[in-house]
């Protein structure tokens, strides 16, 4: 007969104990002992695995490779950010902020699913009356979704596997517990258990699952890091409440590619994609203002172009202050010294803040270039053309470095119809982009030297 003992383990050096403390004495963390619960079973000649096969060595030459079958999900963006579909037998956590679309996201996919799939939603903190009276509000099918309102981890899989969903939604793993921890729902034991059980059906009956995840104050997700480890695919919900566009971005996939983004707006009637994304970010005034230029940036597979603003003013603090909305503030330290290290240009006494209009996260280095053309044309209060565009990497030598997708860039620009194009010397193309004028630099003096002679 198998006996399960609880024990307490630091989750940061791995030290056990026999009860909980504040403190670990192995590593000096506080607040990283968490109880766990170890299954003691009789000892067997053979490991059963997670599918309940048992497990042996196997030669790769002689793996038999299952047909990867993607199901739509009734929502291009969200399939784009999936890698192409839902793939049966995935676990996909997703996370975000409160009232930003997750359960919204979930529920019409379900509803699309339900048409030609069994599928359950579980709901651990909504009643099935509100479920349905957001499904009525949205215009969604109801005949075909099955909704079950429970947070018992055996309770909800005993009723899975008598009805077999072939999509299964929890919402949220946070509300879970089992029966094998005496702690409360939410605490990292609890999720960690919960999840690895709901993780190990979807395995071995090839049920696509879903689990809503909470997100701390930090922004990332609440609970045991691990949980990001056991899932297949994770997502984050970014954009603000009072922004009717949503930002779907995958941070981990096994089956598609990292960083890609979804982009939907928020209705009356739900989530709808956004089929020209860079057409949200291109809202400019109706004449050239100065601060001001589009960048083209890259989400994953797709280019997108966003406005970057500056704004620089002299300061009346003996510290100027350095902000930035949607863009590292250090990375604006550093491209500050080199300007004024490579043109002359200084800004130490003066205040600088950047802003990525419309709620865009940019992460990558391309947009390097046109943070420093919008400070020059907000200190020089010089507006930039309108059509006029511009990426690049800057070193701290004051090269400019190529970016990857230089190609893509420049055609989603001159879809948009920009004519004029300020561009690493490497991204450079030999052949005209719809009558498009390519501008190389190569060095930080040479795009000065452009900015001046506009």
């Amino acid at each position: 007969m198998s006996k399960n003992k609880l024990s307490f383990c630091c989750q940061t050096c791995g030290t056990l104990y026999p009860k909980w403390s504040g403190q670990c004495t192995g590593c000096g963390e506080w607040n990283t002992i968490v109880e766990e619960v170890n299954q003691a079973s009789a000892p067997s000649s053979r490991y059963q695995g997670y599918a309940g096969r048992e497990t042996a060595m196997t030669r790769m030459a002689d793996v038999q490779l299952d047909d990867e079958i993607r199901l739509p999900s009734g929502s291009q963006e969200l399939d784009r950010v999936l890698g192409g579909g839902i793939i049966m037998g995935s676990a996909i956590l997703i996370g975000g902020d409160p009232g930003i679309g997750k359960s919204t996201i979930l529920l019409q996919t379900v509803a699309h699913l339900s048409q030609s799939l069994k599928v359950l939603y579980v709901t651990g903190e909504e009643s099935p009356q509100q479920i349905t009276l957001r499904a009525r509000r949205l215009g969604l099918p109801e005949d075909q979704v099955w909704l079950f309102a429970d947070t018992h981890v055996e309770n909800i899989l005993a009723h899975v596997q008598k009805e077999k969903p072939r999509v299964l939604v929890i919402d949220s793993i946070q509300t879970m517990h089992t029966s094998l921890l005496s702690s409360a729902p939410g605490s990292v034991g609890q999720v960690r258990e919960s999840a690895m059980q709901l993780v190990n059906y979807a395995k071995q009956s090839q049920t696509a699952l879903f689990l809503v995840g909470h997100v701390t104050k930090e922004g990332s997700l609440a609970g045991p890091r691990v949980l990001e480890h056991m899932v297949d695919t994770v997502l984050y919900f970014e954009g603000e409440q009072d922004n009717r566009y949503r930002m779907i971005r995958a941070v981990k996939n096994r089956f598609g590619a990292v960083n890609e983004l979804g982009i939907f707006a928020m209705t009356e009637k739900g989530l709808r994609e956004v089929s020209h994304p860079s057409a949200i970010f291109l809202s400019r005034y109706a004449q050239p203002v100065s601060g001001s230029i589009i960048t083209a940036t890259k989400e994953g597979s797709r280019p997108l172009l966003v406005e970057v603003q500056a704004l620089v003013d002299q300061s009346h603090i003996a510290n100027p202050r350095r902000l930035s909305v949607g863009l590292e503030t250090q990375r604006l330290s550093m491209l500050l010294a080199i300007l004024n290290r490579h043109s002359g240009i200084s800004t130490h006494s003066l205040d600088v803040f950047l802003n990525v209009v419309g709620g865009l996260q940019i992460f990558e280095t391309a947009a390097d270039l046109p943070i420093l053309f919008a400070i020059l044309s907000s200190l020089r209060n010089r507006p930039l053309p309108h059509d006029l565009i511009a990426f690049g990497e800057v070193g701290l030598a004051g090269e400019i470095r190529p970016v990857p997708g230089g190609q893509e860039r420049l055609k989603e620009a001159a879809k948009h119809g920009f004519k004029t194009a300020i561009v690493p010397h490497a991204n450079a193309v030999k052949k005209t982009l719809d009558g498009m004028k390519i501008i190389p630099v190569q060095t930080l003096k040479d795009a000065v030297e452009y900015f001046q002679a506009i």
